[in-house]
């Protein structure tokens, strides 16, 4: 048995429409949706705008009737559950600006208790000992006592996760928790979540457009289109047998398996290319960049590391370079044309 099959399903969706209104005035985002959410796994739910993955997330939430369908959180149906019962097993990390006032770090991850204590309950033995172990999981013991309006971006989105392990619930929900954060952020931010979802048994879902970091993160991906049904699996499931291309519509954009990116389909001819591996990769990157439009006859290329040295070959023509960027503006300069760049 595999171990996406093996972990305890905590939350399902069976048949699914979801929108806004009801009766008459109803409006279908998305329909014919069918899901299960596994403890000890990070999903992440992918799809261009529009689609509906916030209007998921809010049904989720029990924030929006669906408009049919049901939903299933620990076997019982969402609708018997009261508001306080689904921030027991449900936490969320929202898009929201966060505005914390003077709280303190500690402060801000101790509200990630009011679903057990109320809004004016004092916090417990216990309920100190959740918090405190949320803020050793996400590592930001060393800001506990900073004002929230002192630290980063990076560091809110860390504090943010840490309230949401405080409830202790069984699923945690993030509307695209990396959105404004830089490379390394986003990369340590999911991270994170995979650790988290693995360690303590969690039920992480992410809502994300970042699809590299999600490839090298998620167990499992959504994908969510247009006027289609929710399509689930792994990432590389998706990626071997082709369904990845879903989330590109369009056909000038494919899924590229060698690369592992996203890239613009080019029909163009390219030099033959002779170098090491990784030297073969980025030349081509480089080639479908900056000459996908060029009349550039057959032709080879040469790699020879430890000096670096490129060689370009056409017939009898033949030309050396020290960078890949020099031979890349040489075969510009040479093959450009009045309707090409320079």
């Amino acid at each position: 048995m595999s171990y996406f099959r093996a972990a305890m399903t905590i939350l399902k969706g069976s048949n699914l429409k979801i929108g806004y209104g009801s009766g008459l005035n109803a409006k279908a985002v998305a329909d014919g949706l069918n899901f299960s959410l596994g403890k000890g796994s990070l999903t992440c739910i992918l799809g261009p705008n529009g689609v509906g993955k916030s209007t998921l997330i809010k049904t989720i939430m029990g924030q929006m009737p669906p408009l049919d369908g049901e939903i299933f959180l620990d076997e019982k149906q969402l609708q018997s559950y009261s508001q306080q019962d689904i921030a027991k097993k449900i936490a969320v990390v929202l898009t929201d600006k966060v505005r914390g006032g003077n709280l303190s770090v500690y402060q801000l991850v101790s509200l990630g208790r009011i679903p057990h204590t109320g809004w004016l309950g004092s916090l417990s033995q216990r309920d100190q000992e959740a918090v405190e172990k949320a803020i050793s999981a996400t590592q930001i013991n060393y800001i506990r006592a900073l004002p929230i309006s002192e630290i980063s971006d990076g560091q809110l989105q860390k504090v943010m996760i840490a309230r949401a392990l405080a409830q202790e619930s069984d699923v945690i929900i993030l509307d695209e928790p990396t959105a404004h954060l830089d490379l390394v952020n986003r990369i340590e931010i999911m991270q994170m979540l995979r650790e988290l979802a693995h360690r303590e048994r969690k039920a992480v879902l992410v809502v994300t457009h970042d699809l590299e970091i999600a490839i090298q993160t998620a167990d499992i991906f959504w994908l969510m289109q247009c006027g289609s049904p929710l399509v689930s699996g792994s990432p590389e499931d998706m990626i071997l047998d082709g369904q990845i291309n879903l989330l590109f519509p369009n056909e000038r954009f494919q899924f590229d398996r060698k690369l592992g990116k996203v890239v613009a389909q080019e029909r163009q001819k390219m030099a033959e290319v002779f170098a090491p591996a990784e030297w073969k990769i980025w030349i081509e990157l480089a080639w479908k960049k900056h000459l996908g439009t060029f009349d550039i006859p057959d032709g080879e290329i040469h790699v020879q590391t430890n000096p670096t040295r490129l060689t370009w070959k056409e017939g009898t023509l033949s030309a050396e370079f020290d960078s890949l960027s020099g031979l890349i503006d040489y075969l510009k300069s040479t093959f450009s044309t009045d309707k090409h760049s320079p």
